[in-house]
């Protein structure tokens, strides 16, 4: 049975953990490399090492052979549970659409091979290009999504052996887009007590929990280094990321509900994703890895935070006085601060270059879905979607609930009468398939009236999202199942406007 040990006892653990650890050098694990713009003219380089750096630096240039150029930071931070330290260093002054090769300083030596990534394409390019996004996706393999789960587990949400996860698919095309954007529920590594209670992992204490969350993480970023080193990876806030055990825990044979409470310093209050990343924020005076908004080509990219900071006297799930009782953030002081951001960064858009704005935040206001969990934020509706619709948003994308839906364009719950052809509301689509430990939900039948196409657990099929930005007026979703690479569900959208280009 599950025990609960004292707090102390714990990070004595971790203590000695990290001391055992340590003694290894930085090339025996994947650094768990990850890239993300950091303006017109930078990319932040991020990676893991078992020891504080003092200078993180990273060596870049134009050739493989030659690195020339350095820049460094004074950032390596860690937090109480973590196994590793998060090194951040910003590189400015770059050449925009240009690729670059580059290493961090401690993989560098004499056989190494340098990674490489291409800068974000200018303001105002009307070169097509396309994007991939997920959300809702978790750890693959051993401690996750794979071929064999729980009994109560459904056998449509595990995988067939031999078939892709979205991970693979998403390696295997990685020429194919220039992003990848994940708004939200980011490995999945609060989900260590629901699986050791139904039996999926070895059983452990509530005390040395920690040591199973902290591993799923890192099982999941080292999955995702292959795309991560070389695509820059763009993250939003999800309600599985603010604390170790999200919305609680049932271990019905021995009549325990678990909840936050069993959290210990380190794994509550977003803190393993603050540590973890840098998102552009401070180049679009957004709030950390919160809010925050980016340039790239054609298209004004923004992502939202549905967890926390609504504002205007909501309270967010996973906020203190929250539904979920997280009692996470909020990460901004200022009154309304989120909206009162997002009004002026809407209002700053030049659609004369970025004609294209597209909005992601992970809950969805619009799905053929129960309201359980707070799978619907109506709060979220009520302080974004006003705003969303007076600047014109042309595109917005969500998950949460484990499903597929692609809907009509809505204003206020009422379809749009022109559907994609040139509506002036914002399109709503839902993809929270990209897979986890157990997998897939269900959508409600009948589906809503503004439902276009879905796919859930009866489908039994895992997919991203891939976004193909055509011109100025055609924008292209498709919905391409990880297992084969096939496109289930396409649709286009259609804006009457005058391209520059």
């Amino acid at each position: 049975m599950l025990m609960k040990k004292s707090m102390m006892a714990a990070l004595s653990a971790v203590a000695t953990l990290l001391s055992a650890v340590s003694a290894a050098t930085n090339d025996t694990i994947n650094s768990q490399i990850r890239l993300a713009y950091a303006g017109d003219n930078g990319m932040y380089v991020s990676w893991n090492t078992f020891e504080q750096l003092s200078n993180p630096t990273v060596h870049y240039g134009r050739s493989p052979h030659a690195l020339v150029k350095h820049a460094s930071s004074n950032v390596s931070v860690t937090y109480a549970t973590s196994l590793t330290y998060n090194n951040h260093v910003k590189l400015t002054g770059l050449k925009p659409d240009t690729t670059y090769y580059y290493l961090p300083e401690h993989l560098l030596h004499e056989n190494a091979t340098a990674y490489s990534f291409t800068t974000s394409r200018p303001v105002g390019d009307g070169t097509p290009y396309s994007i991939a996004v997920v959300v809702d996706l978790g750890a693959m393999g051993p401690q996750g999504l794979t071929t064999y789960a729980a009994s109560t587990t459904s056998k449509n949400n595990i995988l067939q052996p031999g078939e892709m996860n979205t991970i693979d698919s998403l390696t295997k095309v990685i020429d194919t887009f220039d992003f990848l954007w994940h708004p939200g529920d980011i490995a999945y590594a609060d989900y260590w007590l629901k699986e050791e209670i139904q039996g999926f992992l070895p059983n452990t204490t509530i005390a040395d929990g920690y040591e199973v969350y902290e591993s799923i993480l890192n099982d999941f970023y080292d999955e995702m280094t292959p795309v991560t080193s070389y695509k820059p990876y763009v993250v939003g806030p999800g309600n599985h990321e603010s604390n170790c055990d999200n919305g609680g825990t049932v271990d019905t044979a021995h009549n325990i509900t678990y909840t936050v409470d069993i959290c210990i310093p380190g794994q509550t209050n977003f803190t393993g994703y603050i540590n973890h990343f840098r998102m552009p924020s401070a180049e679009s005076g957004g709030t950390g890895n919160f809010w925050y908004s980016f340039d790239h080509g054609m298209v004004h990219y923004i992502t939202l935070d549905t967890e926390t900071d609504l504002g205007h006297g909501f309270i967010g799930n996973d906020q203190v006085g929250g539904a979920e009782f997280d009692d996470s953030g909020p990460f901004n002081a200022t009154m309304n601060a989120q909206t009162t951001w997002l009004e002026a960064d809407l209002k700053s858009v030049d659609r004369s270059k970025t004609p294209w704005i597209i909005v992601a935040g992970h809950r969805p206001w619009y799905l053929s879905h129960a309201n359980a969990s707070g799978t619907i934020c109506w709060s979220c509706k009520d302080v974004f979607e006003p705003l969303l619709i007076e600047y014109g948003v042309d595109l917005v994308l969500s998950g949460h609930s484990h499903v597929y839906e692609r809907n009509a364009p809505l204003n206020n719950g009422v379809i749009d009468p022109n559907e994609l052809d040139n509506p002036s509301a914002p399109w709503y689509i839902t993809n929270g398939a990209a897979g986890h430990y157990d997998g897939l939900d269900a959508l409600q039948v009948p589906l809503q009236n503004y439902s276009r196409f879905g796919l859930d657990t009866h489908n039994a099929t895992y997919g991203w999202s891939k976004l193909t930005f055509h011109n100025c007026t055609h924008m292209t979703h498709e919905f391409v199942a990880s297992g084969n690479g096939t496109v289930l569900d396409s649709a286009t959208l259609y804006k009457r406007r005058k391209c520059r280009l």
